[in-house]
């Protein structure tokens, strides 16, 4: 029996067009890390062709937060969860080592401004502490992480529902775990910073984006790489503007003026 490798990545995918959406991810993933481990959890092993995962497991009792029962299920010591609306577009690099020093790492959500990002479940939290974004995750093994796992499902559940994120943060607020804040670059919502980002900033990684799943909510073509991709963000964000009135020419006043009433 070949051993357990001590580290790879998981994806989470129930439904028809969230495994072609998890498969797509894998795939860039498996051409930027060839001998990486890579599994599957979902509710239908069997539409899932040989080849891509090492190991597909079966979700026996999906829900909309599925996730959040098989992060914890993870075969290996030290675990990279994707959601399926990601695309890797360089190797990992020493993102693992991260893990030498802490139980956890994730970035900071976008819309930092908006009520639903800086929104808690039980604690307001100041806005230098938002939500930390659960589709790109990076943790070890370890009974400070278990436990944390088991009450971010508990508190889900109890919640009757809620949106993980909240809870989540306030999870992290008041916990001792020992996590880290990832550069954007290995959760890149934003992907029209790569517009604006020089030569020697990053090197961007992991592209996360709801834009793939446009076909899936609102029809029309699938977008499947990088150039449609930025095409479609770049779209977003020119209507983003437009909707509340346009570009301020002063860069720092725009912000303040976008903000919604109350901020």
């Amino acid at each position: 029996m070949n051993p357990i490798p001590t580290h790879g990545v998981i994806y989470v995918a129930t439904g028809a067009d969230y495994r072609d959406l998890a498969q797509a991810s894998a795939r860039s993933l498996r051409a930027c890390e060839p001998d990486l481990a890579i599994d599957l959890f979902t509710d239908d092993p069997a539409q899932i062709a040989g080849g891509l995962f090492d190991v597909v497991h079966l979700i026996e009792t999906p829900h909309d937060r599925s996730k959040l029962d098989c992060m914890a299920l993870t075969r290996f010591e030290r675990t990279l969860f994707l959601d399926c609306d990601t695309l890797v577009v360089n190797p990992l690099g020493d993102l693992w080592t991260v893990l030498d020093r802490f139980d956890l790492a994730l970035a900071h959500d976008v819309r930092r401004t908006s009520a639903l990002i800086r929104q808690g479940h039980r604690h307001e939290t100041p806005y230098a502490f938002p939500q930390l974004n659960s589709g790109v995750m990076l943790y070890r093994r370890s009974p400070a992480m278990d436990d944390f796992l088991a009450e971010w499902l508990r508190r889900y559940v109890a919640a009757g529902g809620y949106r993980d994120q909240p809870i989540l943060k306030d999870l992290l607020w008041e916990s001792d775990l020992r996590f880290y804040v990832l550069p954007p670059e290995f959760n890149l919502r934003r992907v029209t910073l790569l517009d604006g980002w020089e030569p020697l900033d990053v090197t961007p990684t992991i592209l996360h984006s709801h834009r793939f799943m446009d076909h899936m909510r609102h029809g029309g073509t699938r977008i499947s790489d990088v150039e449609a991709l930025m095409d479609a963000e770049r779209a977003a964000l020119q209507a983003e503007w437009e909707a509340v009135g346009g570009r301020d020419d002063h860069p720092v006043a725009r912000f303040v003026r976008s903000r919604p009433p109350g901020d």
